[in-house]
């Protein structure tokens, strides 16, 4: 194969790369109602802010064109958000107190 084959590749795969990252932005800000929810732990509300915040900041642990830590920390911010949600959600509902 030669260099401009190898270039086409690099470039279709990093396009792949940044549409998973896009994807995934996107679900984490349509979790964002899940922010309002009063039992989920303040951690958890900031990490989906930091998630968003890295992922739109030029500064990263890995340059732009890879993607993998912006995809890694968006679907830490999910799988948090969604297991802070399915807790409060599972805890049983405390009943009052009869006289």
């Amino acid at each position: 194969m030669d260099g401009n084959t190898w270039f086409m590749l690099a470039a279709v795969v990093a396009a792949g790369v940044a549409i998973a990252a896009a994807v995934l932005l996107v679900r984490v800000l349509s979790a964002r109602r899940l922010l309002l929810d009063a039992g989920i732990p303040l951690r958890d509300k900031a990490l989906f802010w930091v998630a968003v915040i890295y992922t739109v900041s030029p500064v990263d642990l890995i340059p732009d064109p890879v993607y993998l830590d912006d995809i890694g920390l968006l679907m830490l911010a999910l799988r948090s958000l969604h297991a802070a949600a399915a807790a409060t959600t599972a805890r049983p509902l405390k009943e009052p107190d009869r006289v």
